[in-house]
């Protein structure tokens, strides 16, 4: 008889301070083996249960005539799921409209009175600092006028290379103490460069193929309205003229203004600063339209406006769709640099590129 009441009684698990009743179907051994995690989603209405905590003592071990009530509880939901299986979404690898990255705007951490300081920080820094080589070429004594072609050169480099790097000095001065900035703003990853998606140099060709017939229609609309041919990009190419295909220096030293630091430097500012903080209050179309703007009105040449302004925004729908800024710097410098590359090609071949430019 004794026996027979101790087999029906349930499985006591004991611990070093306490025990728990539990029945024997929700043996330990038959708890799954797969890891899950679990979160509490929501608390059901509260009721009361006579639950207990029965302490064991004396020799034997058999329990003592004190407990200890639990207090009130509420009854919760909870969910376990396994991190390591992914979605089985239908949806999964899919994207709406909305998150196509060309449509997307950037995460940015400052606000209006970092962005109206830098650009005219910026535009002071650009100032001062022609002021000061000018001053500085004057106090060494150099004469611009019995300079050679290639000394012309040489000092054309020289300048934009201190021009580029305090004007970036000056954005990245202002942006540092936000640090750390998030991975998509002033990105240059060489990685993927024929990604369909991100491919910087895919989408370069892309966006050059794209400005390149987007400014011819605008050339032939302007002509087609004012009845002559508008004004291209002649006045800085007539102060370089003298250089163009003089020797082999001079031809290197411009590629490397026109085609690695004025674009490095004009896409950082506009593209990667000016652009994305736009995207902060203005949809990202909205954006790349101002920030192209305020590009062309940066040249101060109001006859070359509409091609400027044409080609910022392909610039800015290039930079928006990768998110790098390798796209647009390199869409700028094969702009630039084929430009000098193409005049140089036809003064060695003996034309004259002066008159060349005038009937453009």
């Amino acid at each position: 008889m004794a026996s027979s009441s101790i087999i029906s009684l349930p499985i006591v698990v004991q611990s070093h301070r306490s025990t728990l009743s539990a029945l024997p179907k929700l043996s330990a051994s038959k708890i799954p083996v797969r890891q899950y995690h679990a979160f509490l989603l929501k608390r059901a209405p509260i009721f009361r249960r006579p639950y207990s905590l029965t302490q064991f003592s004396g020799v034997l071990g058999l329990p003592s005539t004190r407990k200890y009530p639990v207090p009130e509880r509420g009854l919760y939901s909870i969910c376990f799921y396994n991190p390591k299986e992914k979605s089985k979404s239908r949806f999964e690898g899919k994207e709406t409209v909305l998150e196509w990255p060309i449509l997307k705007r950037w995460d940015v951490p400052w606000q209006w009175q970092t962005v109206s300081l830098s650009m005219f920080a910026c535009a002071i820094s650009f100032v001062l600092t022609g002021l000061v080589q000018a001053a500085v070429t004057s106090y060494l004594g150099l004469q611009i006028g019995e300079l050679s072609l290639d000394e012309k050169a040489e000092l054309l480099f020289v300048d934009q290379a201190i021009l580029t790097a305090i004007v970036l000095g000056v954005i990245y001065g202002f942006t540092s103490t936000f640090q750390p900035l998030p991975e998509d703003l002033f990105c240059y990853d060489p990685k993927e460069p024929f990604s369909l998606r991100k491919g910087w140099l895919l989408w370069a060709g892309v966006g050059l193929a794209g400005s390149l017939l987007a400014i011819t229609l605008t050339g032939a609309v302007m002509t087609f309205f004012s009845g002559e041919t508008p004004q291209r990009e002649t006045d800085a190419l007539v102060r370089l003229l003298p250089l163009i295909g003089s020797s082999n220096i001079s031809t290197a030293c411009l590629v490397g203004i026109t085609g690695v630091l004025a674009p490095m430097l004009e896409e950082t500012v506009f593209r990667g600063f000016l652009m994305v903080s736009l995207t902060k209050w203005c949809p990202t179309p909205i954006s790349v339209l101002l920030s192209a703007a305020l590009f062309a009105i940066a040249h101060l040449t109001p006859g070359e406006f509409p091609q400027l302004f044409v080609l910022g925004i392909a610039l800015g729908f290039s930079y928006a769709q990768t998110r790098n800024l390798l796209t647009p710097i390199t869409i700028h410098a094969l702009w630039n640099s084929g430009v000098i590359l193409i005049l140089t090609f036809l003064q060695l071949q003996g034309y004259d590129i002066r008159e060349l430019l005038q009937a453009s």
